[in-house]
């Protein structure tokens, strides 16, 4: 089945997993159609590695910093806002079908169609959703999920004529965070969302709002039935508020404690399946979930990591972001974005691999902004080297060297470019600078000698009257706890 504008498909799902995973059609709109250039191409590729380490997208303005040394942000447009680069609808549906399988759906069938404009009744036209309905229907279809937000009346109307469940993309997205939310903290700052999410949807009780059912949508507060009266939910918002209240001033003192210490905390944040907790680990060893699935890391964790210099800092893995990320999540998820916003120093993994990075960059941009972060001091990190070809990603990586980009090109997975890595971290980390010492320790100090060997690096050692003296690089932290002892000081 096919009509002039709109592109239809449906696939044949193996019958094995019929009774556990639902069944789902995909709907997406485009009001505006706009060329791409070839993809998935080893040259596009590397093009859009370089411009997303360049923050620019093929002459697209952005709002990521363009600056290649000084990390000038880009130009905003006429009414001030920044030029953000857009996915298109191809693009965008590949998106949502990614996302209903982290969902755990079956994508049976696809609909695409292109309009000057969203229809303000059942956003795709009277007509294209009889043509739905019967899409779906010949599939046997369990849900649709619409690429869009949609209003509460939109979404009743859609389902009187396709007589299934509905579920616009946010609905799907927080569908995807409480599936995935493993902790108390994590289930309560979705349960927010969920809660916010469903207050202007109350009128109606259509298909959507049944909680009988399960599956995708339903997951969250209310395993059986999701009281729809308006008073009781909104007190039930006010009591997460008071519990999530209590996580971010557990939070917080947790906070106080790592800021008295001279220790620095390097937050990693980028669009979803950027490979994060993948990174996360290889440098820690933290053994946190990494997957391909969306949205596989929401509760934040935080190890230390050891630099070049003998420095620690506390590296923290946290949610990825994804454009259009619903504005009830960034504030539900605020008490765990705070990580983000008290960092010393924010890693932005992008996928280098990706076509799409700087358009991705620019989505992360948007939520850093959100969370008042944007002007942190920031390094990016170029992922998933080692899916682009070998001598591209050699090419990216002397252009980096050459060119002094604040970009480091990595590969997670096989450990290449970390070491680079952690050495740009150590010269971007401003607490417990580095200081080149002379110390006359006394021999009988073994405990101090212990310290300069372990947390220092000694560059020449003179044994003398009784004592041992030494040229070494260390921490300030470190020098303050054999200050009795220093001859000779300078910063490094």
């Amino acid at each position: 089945m096919k009509r002039e504008g709109s592109r239809l498909s449906a696939r044949t799902v193996p019958t094995r997993d019929a009774a556990e995973r639902e069944r789902a059609f995909l709907v997406g709109i485009d009001a505006r159609t706009r060329g791409r250039g070839a993809k998935g191409s080893v040259t596009a590729q590397a093009a859009a590695a370089r411009d997303a380490a360049h923050g620019t997208n093929s002459g697209t303005s952005s709002v990521l910093q363009k600056s290649r040394k000084d990390g000038a942000p880009a130009p905003a447009s006429s009414d001030g806002r920044p030029s953000i680069p857009e996915f298109d609808a191809e693009e965008s549906l590949t998106e949502l079908r990614t996302l209903a399988e982290s969902a755990g759906a079956d994508v049976v069938g696809e609909i695409l169609q292109r309009r000057d404009r969203p229809d303000p009744a059942t956003l795709v036209g009277a007509g294209k959703l009889q043509e739905i309905a019967g899409a779906a229907a010949s599939v046997n279809a369990d849900v649709l999920l619409f690429d869009h937000d949609l209003t509460p009346s939109q979404q009743r109307n859609i389902e009187k004529v396709i007589a299934r469940r509905v579920i616009d993309r946010t609905q799907l997205i927080l569908d995807i965070f409480a599936r995935h939310a493993r902790t108390r903290e994590g289930q309560l700052q979705v349960e927010l969302a969920q809660l916010k999410y469903l207050m202007p949807r109350l009128a109606g009780h259509g298909v959507e709002m049944s909680q009988l059912g399960g599956g995708i949508g339903t997951r969250g507060p209310g395993e059986t039935k999701l009281e729809t009266d308006r008073r009781k939910i909104a007190r039930r918002v006010r009591h997460v508020e008071e519990q999530i209240e209590n996580v971010r001033r557990i939070r917080a003192q947790q906070r106080q404690r790592r800021e008295s210490v001279p220790v620095a905390t390097v937050a990693l944040v980028g669009y979803t399946n950027a490979g994060k907790s993948t990174l996360f680990n290889a440098l820690t060893r933290a053994g946190v979930l990494s997957s391909s699935k969306m949205f596989a890391t929401l509760d934040p964790t935080i190890r230390a990591v050891d630099l070049p210099s003998r420095r620690k800092v506390l590296l923290s893995d946290t949610v990825g972001f994804i454009r259009n990320l619903p504005h009830a999540l960034v504030s539900a998820f605020r008490a765990t974005l705070e990580e983000v916003q008290r960092a010393a120093l924010i890693l932005h993994v992008s996928d280098a691999s990706s076509r799409l990075s700087a358009e991705q960059d620019a989505q992360v941009e948007i939520v850093l902004k959100e969370l008042e972060a944007e002007k942190k001091p920031r390094l990016r990190v170029m992922n998933k080297v080692d899916l682009l070809d070998e001598e591209v990603a050699e090419g990216l990586i002397a252009d980096a060297e050459r060119e002094r980009l604040n970009a480091v090109y990595v590969s997670a997975v096989e450990g290449a470019g970390l070491q680079e890595l952690l050495r740009r971290i150590d010269q971007l980390i401003k607490e417990d600078q580095v200081r080149r010492v002379r110390v006359r320790v006394p021999q009988k100090e073994g405990k101090a000698l212990a310290l300069l060997e372990a947390k220092g690096k000694i560059s020449a050692r003179e044994y003398t009257d009784g004592a041992v003296l030494l040229d070494v690089e260390a921490p300030e932290s470190v020098v303050r706890r054999v200050q009795e002892w220093v001859v000779k000081s300078r910063a490094k």
